[in-house]
């Protein structure tokens, strides 16, 4: 229950945040398609998918397992032809979510040192609330923009292609995660076979989660 009770709520507003801030920079820029279906809002109650938010990160949670894994309802698709400039403005959309992810990584450093003003009973639940909210928020930035379609990475490099390469590149997003989830998981695979280590995981996402934790406690004066 403690385990719970200090990863709920980072893990809470980490992924429904980022789901609201791609639906609020789209109707800024021209779209209101998930405004008036009523998920421009900041209220995560708004966003939370019974099994993405909920079931799976406490299954996790419940068999310890050593990564936390969850995702909220998605934000109506953009209609990127009612934005003022669609190929610019699909690049602000897409790193809207992760951008929201690296201010609230930030904000939290920032109140760890708010947590002295608490008592020393309660000071440690909050501190582990914000250590864990820091981290979450990170990953949730550096997974997201890895350069494949779906995820929001793919989405900037589709704005900044050429036509010519964009068309083709596009066609990648219906296998996007298969081809993310095979890049994680078959290398060690077929390093365990012949006595390698070829696990990508700390190449793509560890190494630059502790260099962006490291760059934002910097920033934070820690």
């Amino acid at each position: 229950m403690y385990s719970v009770s200090v990863w709920a709520l980072p893990a809470l507003t980490a992924i429904t945040l980022h789901e609201a801030a791609h639906g609020w920079v789209a109707w800024k820029l021209g779209d209101d398609t998930a405004m008036r279906a009523g998920r421009v809002s900041f209220n995560p109650a708004r966003h939370v998918d019974p099994v993405g938010t909920l079931l799976v990160p406490g299954l996790l949670l419940a068999m310890k397992a050593p990564f936390l894994f969850g995702y909220a309802k998605p934000v109506v698709p953009v209609d990127f032809s009612r934005l003022r400039q669609p190929r610019r403005d699909m690049i602000w959309v897409a790193a809207a979510g992760p951008g929201v992810n690296l201010a609230m990584a930030y904000l939290a450093a920032l109140l760890m040192y708010v947590t002295i003003l608490f008592p020393d009973i309660a000071r440690p639940w909050l501190f582990q609330n914000l250590k864990n909210a820091l981290l979450l928020n990170v990953v949730l930035a550096v997974f997201n923009m890895l350069p494949l379609p779906p995820l929001d990475g793919g989405r900037v490099v589709l704005g900044l292609l050429p036509r010519s390469l964009a068309v083709p590149y596009a066609k990648l997003e219906r296998y996007g995660m298969a081809i993310i989830i095979g890049l994680l998981i078959v290398p060690p695979l077929i390093g365990t076979q012949i006595g390698m280590k070829l696990d990508l995981l700390p190449w793509l996402i560890l190494t630059p989660v502790e260099i962006l934790i490291d760059t934002i406690l910097t920033l934070a004066g820690h």
